[in-house]
Order: structure tokens, then C-alpha cells, then sequence
């Protein structure tokens, strides 16, 4: 079979046809060369408006990269014309298998987005023999025709949150959508800041944004400000994973001061490489933990109450009436403030003074948890790792987009399984 037949059957394109197949020498090593020339009487298309008019005149032959075959690289060789089209004036032609000067074709940098999502970015430009640059342009076209015919319909459950970025206290607010059986990256801006939220509900719309019925964040007082005015039909959940991170934070806070004690008076740290028996739940410590902890709780330490106040909280989550959680909620506040442990008692305090935001758990029924965002926040750090070699603020964002976005593809026969 021949090649021009292979191509014709997946790679036609209106107007067009193939030349004369050929192998040729192309930056040094041999390629396979393939013709493609304008069907008689066909006239060109201008790439603005996208009529057809008369042809001005015709530039050089270019090449342009297209798919592998077996161990060589192939090119696509013409020589565009250009168009004079009555309302633009002369232009160079619109190609239906690139855009403007662009050097591979629209099907190659699909493949390699698609190669680009699974392994590192330079991974693939060692496999194709290309340039790091030349995998970030592929999978910024496939970023940008993503979200430019992605659906947005449907999204009434989000979650806000921000990673660090590089060094310097840099960071990405995160925007995911929550809703069951579809999470996904929505939005990621720079910074974090009342005007970056602000942004994010601006790009995505009032009328979008009045139908959102859920949010999670945490208790950032900046994002709580900009959900309340942007997002005023949503119900915000401060939910279970940021709250217990509060304790775990206060807790170990705890054990450090009286880890500090124990040294300034010379006794001995029985707090010693017991950092994990006190912030891990019961039911996951091992064996030998689960041992160590019990002989702790003997003793009358600081670091032992505030853990046994976090575990007295713990039943907070089992209740199923959002009034009788708020209840013990005030209980638990009132005897944690008469302690002498000053973290948790911030603890308390926190808890006291967003009291009607952490019982909107319960009107989620606990369904929707910031969990699913450190989940994907988890995802979006290996991502970063994955391509290695950004520099700037911009590509690490297309890398997200591609990799969390969920994003539309354009249209390719060659796929990557």
C-alpha cells in the first residue's frame, strides 16, 4: 500500500493533495518528504475571515513535521500561497494542517500532547528527538483548543484552594470542580489574593456563578469575602480535612513547646520520635504505635490532652442534626478554653467564630470534602514534577490545565493507547 493511500485515508484535506513521497535529508539525518500541492483552479482561504480569494502570489516551500513513521521523521513540503482578500488585504493562506508559522502540524502536536501526559515532558522530547520548547508548543495548542470548547454547563460544586510555586512564597489558587463523577481543574491564577478569586468568578460568569450550590475552601478570611459577594446562592463549607489539620497543627505545636521544656530541665523526652502517635488516627497507627501511644496516655503531659481533646472532637462528625453538632460544638469550646493550652484554645476560638460555616457540613450531608481538592492538589504537585523545566508562571499553568483540566482534544487519528 502505498503511502499517499494511508494518508488519504486519514489525513485528507479539502482542497489539497499529495505530491511525490521521497526520502530526503532534513537537518543533518534522513526523513521521509511528502508534497502537498493546491487542487486546480482551487483558490486560497484567507485565515481572518476565512473567504476565499484570488491568489497574490506563492512563497518558498516550507516544512512541516508530521507524525513518525517507523524509525523517520516525516515532513509535509508547500509552498503556501498568499491571498488577497478584499477586506484584509494580502495574507498567507490558511492551512488546514497548521497555523501561522508554527513548524509541526496540528496532528503531530496532538500526538505529542497525548505522549506529553503521561510522561515527562522531557521524556518525550528525547523520544521524538525534539526540543523541550517544541513539547510545551504541543500541548499549549492542545490547552487552548481545550478550553476554548470545553462544556462549563453543569458545574454547581467547586473548591478553592492554592499550592506553593516555586521559591519566595509564590502560589497558584486552584479552582476544581467537586461534582460527583466529574473533577476537574476549572481555573488556576496567580497569586493569592482577593483579586485573583475575583478574577475567577469574573472569567466564569454571573449566571454560572448564581447557580453554584456548594463551595469548599478554607478559612482564609480573603476567599471567605469573595465566595459570600460572588457566589451568594452557594452554601460555603468549611469542611472536615482543613478543620482536623487545625488540631494536628495545634497538637504538634504542643509537643514542641514541651519537647523544648523537657531539654531546658535536662529530663528525659519521652515525646521522643512521637510525632506520628499523636497526630495519625488510632486506627492507623501499627502495632509497635499503638503500644508506645498506650504507654503515653499514662502520663500527665500537655501534648497527651491536647490529643485527647482532638479525640473527644471526633465525635462532632458522627452526629446527623446539624443543631445537636452545634451543641456539643459549644460544649467542646467552652471546656477546651478553660485548658491552659493556649494553641488549642485557637483551636477553639477558630471554631467559635465560624460556627455557622462548619455546620453547613452537615447541610452537605458530608458529601462534598476538601479532601477530593488536596487530592487533587496532590495530583497538580506531581504534574509540576512531571515537567520539570518550566520557568515561568504561564507554562506551569498550561501544564496543569493539560494534565487536571479534563480537557476536549482536537481531532486526531493517531492516538497514543
Amino acid at each position: 500500500m502505498l503511502i499517499k493511500t494511508v494518508l488519504n485515508k486519514f489525513e485528507r484535506f479539502k482542497s489539497f493533495i499529495y505530491g511525490d513521497c521521497r526520502l530526503a535529508k532534513v537537518g543533518g539525518s534522513e526523513a521521509l518528504v511528502i508534497d502537498i500541492k493546491a487542487r486546480r483552479n482551487s483558490k486560497p482561504e484567507c485565515p481572518e475571515c476565512g473567504k476565499r480569494g484570488k491568489t497574490y502570489d506563492t512563497q518558498p516551500a516550507r516544512l512541516f513535521e508530521y507524525v513518525p513513521i517507523w524509525a523517520f521523521k516525516v515532513f509535509f513540503r508547500y509552498a503556501p500561497r498568499r491571498v488577497l482578500c478584499p477586506i484584509h488585504g494580502v495574507k498567507v493562506e490558511s492551512l488546514p494542517w497548521g497555523y501561522g508559522k508554527e513548524q509541526m502540524t496540528i496532528s503531530y502536536q496532538v500526538y505529542l500532547a497525548r505522549w506529553a501526559r503521561r510522561l515527562s515532558w522531557k521524556e518525550v522530547a528525547e523520544i521524538f528527538k525534539t526540543s523541550w520548547d517544541s513539547i510545551f508548543r504541543a500541548v499549549q495548542y492542545a490547552v487552548d483548543y481545550g478550553l476554548a470548547n470545553r462544556n462549563l454547563d453543569g458545574v454547581t460544586e467547586i473548591g478553592v484552594d492554592e499550592i506553593a510555586v516555586f521559591k519566595g512564597h509564590q502560589y497558584l489558587t486552584m479552582v476544581y470542580q467537586l461534582n460527583a463523577g466529574v473533577r476537574r481543574l476549572l481555573w488556576c491564577g496567580p497569586q493569592r489574593r482577593i483579586r485573583t478569586l475575583l478574577r475567577f468568578f469574573r472569567e466564569f460568569g454571573k449566571e454560572r456563578s448564581a447557580k453554584l450550590k456548594y463551595v469548599c475552601s478554607d478559612m482564609w478570611a480573603p476567599y471567605l469575602k469573595v465566595i459570600a459577594k460572588r457566589a451568594p446562592n452557594a452554601v460555603n463549607i468549611l469542611d472536615r480535612f482543613h478543620i482536623m489539620r487545625k488540631f494536628n497543627e495545634a497538637i504538634d505545636e504542643v509537643r514542641r513547646t514541651e519537647a523544648k521544656e523537657f531539654k531546658a530541665a535536662k529530663q528525659e523526652n519521652v515525646l521522643e520520635k512521637g510525632r506520628w502517635l499523636l497526630l495519625k488516627r488510632p486506627e492507623n497507627l501499627s502495632e509497635k504505635q499503638t503500644s508506645r501511644l498506650g504507654d503515653l496516655l499514662k502520663l500527665n503531659l500537655s501534648s497527651i490532652k491536647a490529643y485527647l481533646l482532638r479525640e473527644d472532637f471526633q465525635q462532632f462528625w458522627d452526629y446527623q442534626r446539624s443543631d445537636f453538632a452545634g451543641k456539643f460544638l459549644d460544649d467542646w469550646v467552652i471546656r477546651t478554653m478553660q485548658t491552659d493550652l493556649e494553641p488549642m484554645k485557637k483551636v477553639a476560638r477558630m471554631l467559635r467564630n465560624h460556627k455557622p460555616m462548619i455546620l453547613n457540613w452537615f447541610k452537605a450531608k458530608g458529601r462534598l470534602s476538601s479532601g477530593a481538592v488536596e487530592g487533587l492538589n496532590l495530583k497538580a504537585k506531581l504534574t509540576i514534577r512531571k515537567a520539570y523545566g518550566f520557568r515561568t508562571i504561564k507554562c506551569l499553568q498550561v501544564a496543569l490545565y493539560h494534565t487536571l483540566g479534563d480537557l476536549p482534544e482536537p481531532l486526531c487519528h493517531h492516538r497514543f493507547c
